[in-house]
C-alpha cells in the first residue's frame, strides 16, 4: 500500500479538491472525515462536478459512497476481487477506523508483473517461465563494487531503522552508479520515520556529528574523517507556480521518489535486515538503462522544475545516455515557453557550474545550443566553429596542466565560463554577471581578469622577445585559471611558451634573503626593502643570482656600499 494517505475533506468545494489533486499529481483520493473514510473522489467526478458549474459545491454532496475496503493483512487475491473483479480503482487500506494506506490499480500492477506467476490466469495466457522476474538483490553489487566500511555502515543503518521500526533505503545516484557500476560514495538514504531522530540513533556508533534540518525533515552524518552521509525523511514536493522553489511535506518512499527528476534517479535499496540489497524499481528505471534513454516521470516536469532541462543534458552525457523522444519534446515545449526566463540567477548558476564541472563540458555545451538554451544565459552566447574549437583547446590545456602540476588544481569550471563569456563586450559581461546573480567576487574576478588580459596581450604584442622577470611581473597577478584560458584562446606560440615557462620555472620563484636578514645586514627598514626585494628577485628569475650568498653579495654592492659612496 502506499502510505501515508493523502485525502480529502468532505467539506471542501470540488475546485479546492481539484486544487489538492493537482498539487499531489494523483488522480483519486479517500474522503475522510476525521479518520473516518466516508467516501472515494476521482479527478473524473470533479471534472465532471466542474462542467456543470458546481465547483462550489462540497465534495461531500458528489463523493462516491460505495466503496469497498481492506485491512492491512488482506491477501493479494482479496486485493485482486476489489480492483480487478469490482473495478475499484482506489481501494483504501482501513485500520479500526482509521485509513492507514491506499491500494492504486498501478501499484497491484507493478505487485503482479515483479511476481507474474502471482497474475490470475484468465487474465492472460499461461505463463511457461514462473518467478520473480523483475525482482533482483543486488547485495552481491554491493560487496563488489563498495568498499567493505561503506557496505557494513549500510547494514549498521538498516538495523537502526529496523530497532526503530523505520524503513530505510539508500536511494538516487549513488544506487544509479551503483547499477551501473560507476564509481560514486555519495550516499542519501530515505527513512520512513523520522529521518532526522534516525541520524542522531545512527551516528554515534561511529563517532559521527549530525547537523539536521528540521524544516525539511533532513539531517547530514559527518563521519570524523570527512566522510557524509545524507539522511532524508521520505519526503513529496509540490510546486505552487512553474520554476518556484518546491513545498515540502512528509510521505512514502514511493512519493518521494516521484518528486525526483528522471527514472534512472528513483531506484532504491533496501537495508533493514532480511531485505538488505533489495532493488526497488517503481518507474521503470531498469528499462530506462537498458535502452540508456532519460526519461521524466511526468509532463510537467520541466513546467515545475526548468533546473531539470540542463540535468536531462549532463546526465545524457556523463552516462552516455539520450534523451528519450517524449523527454526531448517536453523540453522543447518548455524552451518554447520560456520557462527557463523564470529561473533565479543563482539556480541557473548552479547547473551550469555542474556542466561545466564535467570532465569533458563541451558535448554538454553542444547540446544547450542544439536546444536554443545558450540565449538564456546571455543573448550574445552563441555556439560555433569559434567557441568548439576554444573548448577543445581548453581541454587539451587542462590535461597539460593536471599532467604538469599534479596536486595544484585550479577551478576548471571556470576556464570553461571563460569560454563562454568571452564573446561578451564589457556591458555584454556585467549583464551576464547580473543575470547569473554571481557572487561579488566572481563578478570582480570576470571583470577585472579581463583587464588585466587586455594588458597581457599588449605586453607581449609590444616586445616579442621577454626576460623571464618581465614574463613574471606580466603574469603574476592572474589566477592559474586565467592564464590557461589565455593559452587556450592565444593563436600566438611565443604567448603560449611565456605561459607555460611562468607555470614551469617562476612562479613559485623566491628570492632566499628576507626583511630580517636586511635587517641583520644593518639596513634600516622602510620602502627600501621593497625595492631591494623586487632586485634579488628579478636576479633569481633572469638567473643571475643562483645562491643565498650571491644576494647577500648583491646586496652589498649595489645598496650598502653604494650608499656609503
Amino acid at each position: 500500500m502506499s502510505s501515508p494517505v493523502i485525502s480529502v475533506d468532505p467539506e471542501l468545494s470540488m475546485e479546492e479538491a481539484a486544487d489538492l489533486l493537482t498539487r499531489y499529481n494523483i488522480n483519486a483520493a479517500p474522503v475522510v472525515e476525521g479518520i473516518r473514510l466516508v467516501g472515494i473522489l476521482s479527478r473524473q467526478m470533479i471534472d465532471k462536478g466542474i462542467y456543470h458549474g458546481l465547483e462550489g459545491v462540497k465534495v461531500g454532496d458528489f463523493m462516491s459512497t460505495e466503496f469497498s475496503s481492506v485491512s492491512p493483512s488482506a491477501s493479494l487475491l482479496e486485493i485482486q476481487e476489489h480492483i480487478v473483479d469490482r473495478q475499484q480503482r482506489l481501494l483504501p487500506v482501513v485500520e479500526g477506523e482509521e485509513v492507514v494506506g491506499v491500494i492504486t490499480r498501478k501499484d497491484l500492477l507493478n505487485t503482479l508483473l515483479n511476481d507474474p506467476s502471482r497474475i490470475p490466469t484468465y487474465l492472460y495466457e499461461p505463463v511457461h517461465a514462473t518467478g520473480n522476474k523483475r525482482r533482483k538483490n543486488i547485495s552481491n553489487i554491493m560487496a563488489e563494487q563498495l568498499p567493505r566500511r561503506v557496505t557494513q555502515i549500510l547494514r549498521e543503518a538498516g538495523e537502526v531503522a529496523e530497532r526503530h521500526k523505520y524503513r530505510a533505503y539508500a536511494v538516487g545516484g549513488f544506487i544509479r552508479d551503483l547499477v551501473l557500476r560507476r564509481p560514486n560514495l555519495d550516499i542519501d538514504i530515505v527513512v520512513e520515520g523520522d529521518g532526522i531522530e534516525f541520524a542522531k540513533e545512527f551516528a554515534p556508533a561511529y563517532g559521527a556529528r549530525v547537523r539536521s534540518y528540521k524544516k525539511f525533515g533532513t539531517a547530514v552524518v559527518i563521519f570524523p574523517d570527512g566522510f557524509k552521509i545524507d539522511v532524508a525523511t521520505a519526503r513529496l514536493e509540490y510546486y505552487e507556480y512553474p520554476a518556484a522553489l518546491p513545498t515540502v511535506e512528509l510521505s512514502s518512499l514511493k512519493l518521494d521518489l516521484y518528486r525526483r527528476d528522471f527514472t534512472i534517479n528513483t531506484l532504491a535499496v533496501e537495508l533493514n535486515p532480511g531485505s538488505f540489497g533489495q532493488l526497488i524499481d517503481y518507474f521503470g528505471a531498469q528499462r530506462d538503462f537498458k535502452d540508456k534513454s532519460i526519461r521524466v516521470l511526468h509532463n510537467y516536469s520541466f513546467v515545475e522544475d526548468p533546473t531539470r532541462v540542463f540535468r536531462a543534458i549532463r546526465y545524457e552525457q556523463r552516462l552516455g545516455f539520450r534523451i528519450g523522444k517524449h523527454t526531448y519534446n517536453l523540453i522543447v515545449n518548455a524552451v518554447k515557453m520560456n520557462l527557463l526566463v523564470q529561473l533565479s540567477g543563482r539556480r541557473l548558476t548552479n547547473e551550469i557550474k555542474l556542466i561545466l564541472s564535467e570532465e569533458d563540458p563541451a558535448p554538454a555545451i553542444r547540446r544547450m545550443h542544439e536546444y536554443n538554451l545558450l540565449p538564456f544565459l546571455h543573448p550574445d552566447i552563441t555556439y560555433g566553429r569559434t567557441l568548439e574549437r576554444l573548448l577543445a583547446e581548453i581541454r587539451s590545456v587542462l590535461a597539460w596542466y593536471d599532467l604538469s602540476f599534479i596536486g595544484n588544481g585550479c577551478r576548471r569550471w571556470l576556464v570553461y565560463l571563460l569560454s563562454l563569456a568571452d564573446p561578451l563586450s564589457s556591458e555584454g559581461l556585467e549583464e551576464f554577471c547580473h543575470r547569473m546573480e554571481f557572487p561579488p567576487w566572481l563578478t570582480s574576478w570576470l571583470v577585472d581578469g579581463r583587464k588585466e588580459t587586455i594588458a597581457v596581450g599588449q605586453g607581449f604584442f609590444r616586445k616579442k622577445s621577454l626576460k623571464p622577470s618581465e614574463i613574471y611581473h606580466l603574469l603574476e597577478n592572474l589566477d592559474p585559471e586565467w592564464l590557461l584560458f589565455i593559452m587556450a584562446k592565444t593563436q600566438q606560440e611565443n604567448t603560449r611558451k611565456a605561459i607555460s615557462l611562468y607555470f614551469r620555472n617562476l612562479k613559485e620563484v623566491r628570492p632566499d634573503l628576507r626583511g630580517r636578514d636586511l635587517k641583520d645586514m644593518g639596513i634600516t627598514p622602510g620602502p627600501i626593502y621593497r625595492q631591494i626585494l623586487d632586485r634579488l628577485l628579478d636576479g633569481r628569475l633572469n638567473g643571475n643570482l643562483t645562491s643565498r650568498k650571491e644576494e647577500v653579495e648583491f646586496v652589498r654592492k649595489h645598496f650598502i656600499e653604494a650608499a656609503q659612496m
